[in-house]
């Protein structure tokens, strides 16, 4: 390509290029795009939350946590295909059991439904609990629903509190509580949010631990001192979090615990780092 110097009508010089007709200067240089961006920094904030919670991990007992934030659409977990008993958790699997068979029906739920559901999620009443598990066909009858709802990791058991899961599978159900494209209709969804939002205020702690002032927490927590470990406790904690710019499900699960406060802290650490590292 040559360079020639012309002088133009005023006098000035001016150049121009000669040459191939197709070339053209090289495009600038572009970064990451936005979407590029958002995932380098999920990788980095995971990385961070991997390291610190297999660091706690180390000096507690074992257990599970995950997280679905609804506004990305992003599900994180640490050893989130590890099967835990539910202990009382799988409290909501049949208050969702028990909402579904009503849809099914063409039917709200019945007064007597209604106070045994209050009385099971509020209060986790077992009695309660046992008579809405036989009502809705026992371990089988809550499998049924749990396959409806994409509930593949989770195994009723017909002693309802040993039914095993995954913290994955629990965040699939809290989302299924929460989602437009849910099986369960904007009335069902509504019902359970009543009630996840309304325990008693003893049972008022896990996930909701991590909640900032001014945001909705709802919960269903799980204790169990569990025969076959020595009486070691079994602690579980499953819930939503929503506020402005929040909107996440968080399930925790945990067992071998020395005693039950032992375990809530375990299990409210657990979910608070979950936010202080992700930064939902």
């Amino acid at each position: 390509m040559l360079v020639k110097g012309v002088i133009g009508s005023d006098g000035a010089a001016a150049t121009f290029l000669t040459g191939d007709s197709s070339a053209q200067a090289s495009p600038s240089p572009t970064g990451p795009s936005p979407e590029q961006l958002a995932r380098i920094a999920r990788a980095k904030k995971v990385r961070a939350l991997d390291a610190a919670l297999k660091k706690y991990a180390a000096t507690v007992p074992e257990f599970s946590v995950a997280v679905l934030d609804a506004k990305t659409g992003e599900t994180y977990a640490y050893r989130g295909d590890e099967k835990f008993e539910t202990a009382s958790v799988v409290k909501v699997q049949v208050l969702a059991c028990l909402l579904l068979n009503a849809q099914d029906a063409g039917r709200a739920v019945t007064s007597s439904e209604d106070s045994r559901a209050k009385l099971m999620i509020r209060n986790s009443d077992n009695n309660a609990t046992t008579s809405l598990f036989n009502q809705l066909g026992k371990a089988a009858g809550i499998q049924r629903c749990d396959k409806r709802l994409g509930l593949a990791q989770t195994t009723v058991a017909g002693s309802w509190g040993l039914t095993r899961t995954t913290v994955k599978d629990q965040v699939k159900l809290l989302s299924q509580l929460a989602a437009e494209d849910s099986p369960l209709s904007a009335k069902s969804r509504a019902y359970a949010h009543t009630l996840m939002s309304t325990v008693a205020e003893d049972q008022d702690w896990g996930v909701p631990a991590a909640a900032k002032a001014g945001e909705e927490a709802t919960v269903k927590n799980g204790w169990l001192s569990r025969s076959t470990e020595n009486g070691l406790w079994i602690i579980n904690s499953v819930g939503r979090i929503t506020g402005d710019d929040v909107d996440v499900s968080i399930a925790v699960l945990s067992h071998g615990h020395k005693t039950m406060p032992a375990g809530i802290t375990v299990v409210q650490k657990a979910a608070t780092m979950t936010r202080t590292y992700l930064k939902y």
